[in-house]
C-alpha cells in the first residue's frame, strides 16, 4: 500500500492507496511542534480505526509547503515505516513541465494538484484550492503548469475580520447566506465573506480565461470548495481528493521511471 501525506499551514490530510484505489483517508490539525512519536501515535489509532497495520505501507509520498515538518515526517517514516518518505517538489515530481520563472518557488501542492487535474481532464484548466491560502492555478492544453495567483484564504479573511473590528462577531461561515443583501450583522458577515469570495473567484477565473486564449475547465479542491461553487458561477467541478490522486500519480510515474532504469 501507498500512504500519500499533504502538509498544509492548518492541516494535513493522509490517504492509503491500494494500487489506484483510495481505501480510506483522513484530515487531522497541524502540529509544527510535535515529534515523530507523537506523530505516530495519532497515526496509529487513524490506522486502526480503519484495519490498516504500518507493516501494510510499502512506500510514502509527501508535499508539505511546511518547512519544520519536514524532518518531523521524516523521522516518523524512518522509525516506524522503515524507510525515508519521496518528498514532492518542481524537480522531483518531473511529470509536468513548469514553467515558473523560478520552478522551486511553486508550492509542492499546487504541483499535485496541476498534475492531478490535467490527468483527469486533459485541456486547459484553472485549478482553485481553497486552504490557508487561496491559490490559483494555471495549465496549458498541453499540459504545462504556467504560473498563477494566491490570495488570502477565507478563515485568514475572516478572522483578520474578527480580531481588527472590535464590534463585529465571530460568524458560521459554512453555509450560504439566503441573499446578498444582508438584513443584520451575521447575515451581512457571512454575505461579505462567501459572496466577496465568490466574486473573487469569478473575477480571476475570467481574466485568467481570457489570458489563456478564452476557454479553460475550472476545478477546485479544499474544504471550502463545494461551498463557493454554489455561490460562485465559475466553478465547474469540485474534485475533493485531488491531491491525493496527484501524489499518487506522482509515485506511478515514479516508479515506472525506477523499472526502466
Amino acid at each position: 500500500m501507498l500512504l500519500v501525506i499533504d502538509v498544509g499551514n492548518t492541516n494535513i490530510v493522509l490517504g492509503i492507496y491500494d494500487g489506484r484505489r483510495l481505501v480510506c483517508n483522513w484530515r487531522i490539525h497541524t502540529e509544527r511542534n510535535s515529534t515523530e512519536d507523537e506523530f505516530n501515535a495519532l497515526i496509529r489509532n487513524l490506522f486502526a480505526n480503519d484495519g490498516i497495520r504500518p507493516g501494510d505501507i510499502q512506500q510514502t509520498i509527501i508535499s508539505s509547503v511546511v518547512p519544520p515538518m519536514v524532518g518531523i515526517l521524516d523521522a516518523f517514516c524512518l522509525k516506524y515505516l522503515g524507510r525515508a518518505p519521496h518528498w514532492v517538489d518542481a524537480k522531483s515530481a518531473g511529470v509536468m513541465p513548469i514553467r515558473y520563472s523560478n520552478p522551486a518557488e511553486v508550492g509542492a501542492d499546487r504541483i499535485v494538484n496541476a498534475v492531478a487535474a490535467y490527468h483527469q481532464y486533459h485541456c486547459a484548466l484553472i485549478v482553485i484550492d481553497f486552504g490557508t491560502a487561496t491559490t490559483f492555478d494555471a495549465i496549458s492544453a498541453a499540459g504545462e503548469y504556467l504560473g498563477g495567483a494566491i490570495a488570502p484564504g477565507i478563515m485568514i479573511s475572516a478572522e483578520a475580520l474578527f480580531q481588527k473590528a472590535s464590534k463585529l462577531p465571530r460568524v458560521e461561515i459554512f453555509r450560504q447566506p439566503e441573499s446578498v443583501i444582508g438584513t443584520d450583522t451575521i447575515s451581512s458577515i457571512q454575505s461579505g465573506i462567501i459572496c466577496g469570495y465568490a466574486g473573487l473567484v469569478d473575477g480571476m477565473v475570467a481574466r485568467m480565461r481570457q489570458e489563456l486564449g478564452g476557454t479553460a475547465k475550472t476545478v477546485a479542491t479544499g474544504g471550502l470548495a463545494p461551498l463557493i461553487q454554489r455561490a460562485a458561477t465559475a466553478i465547474e467541478a469540485v474534485s475533493p481528493d485531488l491531491t491525493l490522486e496527484g501524489l499518487r500519480l506522482i509515485w506511478e510515474k515514479i516508479e515506472s521511471r525506477g523499472a526502466r532504469d
